[in-house]
């Protein structure tokens, strides 16, 4: 081979050698950064299903919040608010509840029926022998002018829930009694909403014997379990 021939050959093999090595750099660069970025997603979806940045527990408390005030909230309350009763502002119940006794009281002075505030709550507390005759769930017509107060103040007063909770002393059956105690709260619940007290508001049971607040062993502390209560509560 000439000399000329070999130099020839030298030259273009060096430059091949030069321009092989720049690029292989390139491809090991380029095969780095794609090492790199698959590395950073692996990452990123390892920590995402690791709930790594809390994303989901904030997602999680929130509703479980939610779910605890539903939990916690009147059934009714949906209904009473499509039937056009507002609810309160729960900073104000407080005093509502204030301004709803004060009337009450005012209105069934000297009628028997004892006005009771626990919390929020306001009872009435009927007696059995003055609103119904003896095994009878019919109101007595003498007790509907009382009746009719309460209705003036739930008139007034129409952001709240009206309870009605029948109950009876201990003698005859309990299955006796816990019916007795249902009819007699749902007819007073009837008379309310005859009186146009808005039927959404209202609900009605009984409790039977369960729940006396006096002795059923005399004929005072049986004539005093004879009750129906009204329970009065802010819709909120």
């Amino acid at each position: 081979m000439s000399h000329v021939a070999m130099n020839v050959s030298e030259d273009v093999g060096v430059a091949s050698s030069r321009l092989v090595k720049p690029a292989g750099r390139v491809l090991v660069l380029l095969s780095a950064m794609v090492l790199s970025l698959s590395a950073c997603e692996s990452m990123k979806s390892t920590m995402d299903s690791m709930n790594f940045f809390g994303e989901d527990d904030k997602s999680a408390s929130v509703s479980a919040e939610e779910d605890h005030a539903d939990a916690t909230a009147d059934p009714r309350k949906h209904a009473v608010t499509r039937a056009g009763v507002e609810a309160i502002n729960p900073e104000q119940a407080g005093s509502y509840m204030d301004q709803q006794e004060a009337m009450l009281r005012e209105q069934l002075a000297g009628t028997g029926v004892t006005v009771t505030r626990v919390g929020e709550t306001i009872i009435l507390s009927m007696p059995g022998s003055k609103t119904f005759a003896s095994g009878s769930s019919q109101v007595e017509a003498t007790f509907f002018p009382v009746l009719n107060s309460v209705v003036v103040v739930l008139d007034e007063y129409s952001k709240t829930y009206v309870d009605i909770v029948g109950h009876t002393d201990s003698k005859g059956s309990k299955q006796y009694n816990q019916r007795l105690s249902e009819e007699r709260a749902k007819s007073v619940a009837h008379y309310l909403e005859s009186r146009e007290v808005i039927a959404e508001r209202v609900k009605a049971e009984g409790m039977g014997e369960a729940d006396p607040i006096a002795s059923n062993d005399t004929r005072e502390g049986r004539a005093t379990n004879r009750r129906v209560e009204i329970k009065l509560k802010p819709v909120t």
